[in-house]
C-alpha cells in the first residue's frame, strides 16, 4: 500500500516507530503530526518522524488517507472529540492502544454510530523506552498486530488497516475486542502490574539500597517492564479492569498455594509447578527469543 498522507496523533515510541517504519518502507508520502500546542512535536520533526506539525484538526486532516491514534488509551475520547468534525469521508481511523473495549466505547461516546473507516488495532510490540527518540523502524517487523473490527467496520477499511501493518513487516490477525482484552490482561497487563508492584515494594524497604545493590540478572529481567511509561500503564489498568481483575484473582490464588507449599515444605508441589512452568515457557520461547 501507499498512503499519500498519514495523520499521526501521538508521536512517542509507538507512533514514532510506525512513522519511521512506513517511511523506510516507502509506504507513506507525508506524515502530519497533530499536536495540542505549537512546538509540541519539535523533537519528532527534528528526527524526521513527522514532516509537518499542525494544531488545527481541520488543517491536519485535509486530504488524509489514514489517521492513527497513538496516545495512551485514557486520552482516546478526547482525541476522538478533536477529530470527529473533521474526518474526511472514507478515511481509515485506527489506533495502537493496548485495550480495545475502552477505545471502542470512547469512539461510540463521541461518534454515536461508529465510522465505517474505524478499525481498532493493537501491535504486540514495544520496549520500556518512551518518547520519539526511542522510535525504531524495525519495531513491528515479525510482530503480531491484532485488529478488532467492529460491526460497523467496512471491509475496505479492514483491508486497508491490514495492508498498513503488513507494509511494515507485521503479522496481522483479527480478534473480537472482548477476547483481546481478556488475553492481554493475562499475558501483558498482569505482568506489568506485578513488575511495578514488586519494584515498589522493595523500594519502600528500609534496606532498599542493599537490596538493589545485590539484585542479579534475574531481577533485572523480571522487572525490566517496570521502567515502562507509568501514565500509559495507569490508563491500561483502569481501562481494562473488568478483564484484569479475574486475572489478578487467579494469580493471587496460585500465589497463595505457593505460599502454603513453602510454609509446609511441600517440595512435590513446588517441583511440579516449576517443571510445568519451565516446560511451558520453553515451548513458548522456542524460536521466538529476540
Amino acid at each position: 500500500m501507499h498512503l499519500a498522507r498519514l495523520v499521526l496523533v501521538g508521536v512517542g515510541l509507538m507512533g514514532g516507530s510506525l512513522a519511521a517504519a512506513l517511511k523506510r518502507a516507502g509506504a507513506v508520502g507525508e506524515v502530519v503530526g497533530l499536536a495540542r500546542e505549537p512546538g509540541e512535536l519539535s523533537a519528532a520533526r527534528e528526527l524526521g518522524l513527522v514532516d509537518r506539525e499542525e494544531t488545527d484538526p481541520a488543517t491536519a486532516l485535509a486530504g488524509a488517507d489514514a489517521v492513527v491514534v497513538a496516545t495512551p488509551v485514557g486520552a482516546a475520547e478526547a482525541v476522538f472529540t478533536r477529530l470527529a468534525s473533521h474526518l474526511p469521508a472514507g478515511v481509515l481511523l485506527t489506533d495502537m492502544g493496548s485495550t480495545k473495549g475502552s477505545v471502542i466505547a470512547a469512539a461510540r461516546t463521541v461518534f454515536g454510530a461508529l465510522p465505517e473507516g474505524f478499525v481498532p488495532a493493537h501491535p504486540i510490540a514495544g520496549t520500556e523506552a518512551s518518547g520519539p527518540a526511542a522510535a525504531d523502524p524495525r519495531l513491528f517487523r515479525g510482530r503480531r498486530v491484532i485488529l478488532t473490527p467492529t460491526a460497523e467496520s467496512g471491509s475496505g477499511a479492514v483491508a486497508a488497516a491490514r495492508a498498513l501493518w503488513e507494509s511494515v513487516g507485521a503479522e496481522v490477525v483479527e480478534m473480537a475486542a472482548e477476547h483481546h482484552d481478556e488475553v492481554l490482561a493475562a499475558t501483558s497487563h498482569l505482568p506489568h502490574l506485578l513488575a511495578y508492584a514488586l519494584v515498589d515494594s522493595l523500594a519502600r524497604r528500609d534496606d532498599n539500597d542493599e537490596v538493589f545493590d545485590f539484585a542479579a540478572g534475574g531481577f533485572r529481567d523480571f522487572t525490566r517492564i517496570a521502567s515502562s511509561d507509568p501514565v500509559m500503564w495507569h490508563d491500561i489498568c483502569r481501562a481494562n479492569r473488568e478483564a484484569l481483575l479475574p486475572a489478578l484473582a487467579s494469580f493471587r490464588a496460585e500465589l497463595q498455594r505457593l505460599e502454603t507449599a513453602v510454609a509446609e515444605g511441600d517440595s512435590d508441589y513446588l517441583l511440579t509447578v516449576f517443571r510445568r512452568a519451565k516446560a511451558a515457557r520453553d515451548r513458548f520461547t522456542e524460536g521466538n527469543e529476540s
